[in-house]
C-alpha cells in the first residue's frame, strides 16, 4: 500500500480503487505504432511481477519517493503506481505536462518519462535530486542521451511493451546493450527476433518481432523492427540503424523516418521520408559517405504531417 503523505491524481485515484477492485485483470492498450491499438487484459499478478523487478533492480523500499508525470491510462503510468503499492512508499503523481515537477523541491528515487517530456525535466530545478529516471514509449535521440549524460543523471532507456507489463530490460544511456531485470532471460528465433522467458509472468516465452545481436542470456543490442527490414538487392537493411545515424543531421523540429519503396534494380529501396523541406539532398549525400554500401537511402519523400502515437513514437506508412 502506498503511504499516506502521497499526492495523487483523480486518474491515478481511479487507476488504484481498480487495483482493488477484487478482479484478476486490468484492461489495458497497445501503443498503436505497429497497427491500430488493441485492448487487452493484464493479470495483476503479472503487474506485481513486473513491478518486483523492477524494485529489485533498484533498489527499492517503504522509504523511496516515486513520481509519476504520465498517465494512468498507459502502461508506463500503471505500472508506476503498481511499484509503488508493491514497494509500500510514497508516490506524487500530477498530469501529464512537457514540464513535469516545475514546482516540486522534495526527493526523487524513480521518475518514468517520455522523451518528449525531458527537455522540461532537465528545466527543473528538483532534476538534480532525481536519483533514477528510465524513459520509454519512443526512441531517444542522441542529442537527448548527450543531454542526460551531461546532466549526470542515471537515466536508462526502457524496452519491453504493454504485453509484458512494461519493460523487461533496461539500457544505460550512451550504452549499447540493454540488461533484462531480474526474473527474465532472452534468446532469439530463426528469423534473429528477441525471445522473451519469464519465470514469474504468465506469458512464460513470447516471440518478439525486435531484431537483436544477442550476448550471453541476459543481454542484447536492439537492431530493429523484422517487419521493418529492408531487402534490397539482397542486402539487409535496418531502418532504424539509418535513423539513429541521420538524427543528428536532422533540421530542428523536423520529423523523418526510413522505408523503402519498390525498385526494378533493387527489388526495394530505402527512401527518407519526412514532414520538412528543410530537409535535402545534402543528407542523402552525407548518410552515403557514413553508411554501409547499399545501406544509404536513394530519395527524400515529402509528407505534409506524420503521425505519431501519444508517447511521440512514429507511425510508419508504407510508401
Amino acid at each position: 500500500m502506498i503511504t499516506s503523505d502521497s499526492i495523487l491524481t483523480p486518474a491515478a485515484r481511479e487507476f488504484i480503487a481498480q487495483w482493488y477492485d477484487g478482479s484478476q485483470y486490468i484492461k489495458a492498450h497497445t501503443s498503436g505504432s505497429t497497427g491500430a491499438p488493441k485492448e487487452i487484459d493484464l493479470d495483476k499478478n503479472d503487474m506485481r511481477a513486473s513491478a518486483r523487478a523492477t524494485i529489485e533492480f533498484f533498489g527499492l523500499n517503504a522509504g523511496s519517493t516515486l513520481l509519476l508525470p504520465l498517465s494512468p491510462d498507459y502502461i508506463a503510468g500503471k505500472m508506476q503506481i503498481v511499484r509503488a503499492i508493491e514497494a509500500g512508499c510514497r508516490l506524487i503523481t500530477e498530469p501529464p505536462s512537457s514540464r513535469p515537477f516545475t514546482a516540486y523541491d522534495g526527493a526523487c528515487t524513480l521518475i518514468p518519462v517520455v522523451p518528449s517530456q525531458l527537455e522540461g525535466l532537465l528545466d527543473s530545478p528538483f532534476v538534480s535530486r532525481a536519483e533514477n529516471i528510465i524513459i520509454g514509449g519512443a526512441p531517444l535521440s542522441p542529442g537527448q542521451e548527450r543531454s542526460l549524460t551531461s546532466a549526470g543523471l542515471n537515466a536508462y532507456a526502457t524496452y519491453g511493451m504493454t504485453e509484458t507489463c512494461s519493460h523487461v530490460a533496461l539500457r544505460r544511456i550512451e550504452q549499447d546493450s540493454y540488461r533484462g531485470l531480474p526474473g527474465f532471460d532472452f534468446s532469439t528465433d530463426s528469423r534473429g527476433c528477441l525471445v522473451i522467458d519469464s519465470s514469474t509472468m504468465s506469458f512464460g516465452r513470447l516471440i518478439t518481432n525486435d531484431m537483436v545481436n544477442l550476448s550471453g542470456t541476459n543481454e542484447f543490442e536492439w537492431l530493429g523492427r523484422y517487419d521493418n527490414v529492408i531487402n534490397s538487392g539482397g542486402v539487409k537493411i535496418y531502418p532504424e540503424e539509418i535513423e539513429r545515424v541521420m538524427a543528428p543531421m536532422l533540421p530542428v523540429g523536423a520529423t523523418a523516418y526510413v522505408t523503402s519503396r519498390a525498385s526494378e534494380r533493387w527489388g526495394r529501396e530505402a527512401v527518407i521520408v519526412t514532414d520538412s523541406r528543410e530537409v535535402t539532398a545534402e543528407l542523402l549525400v552525407r548518410l552515403k559517405d557514413l553508411l554501409p554500401q547499399h545501406h544509404a537511402p536513394h530519395d527524400i519523400i515529402y509528407l505534409d504531417h506524420i503521425q505519431l502515437t501519444s508517447s511521440g513514437k512514429i507511425i510508419r506508412q508504407q510508401i
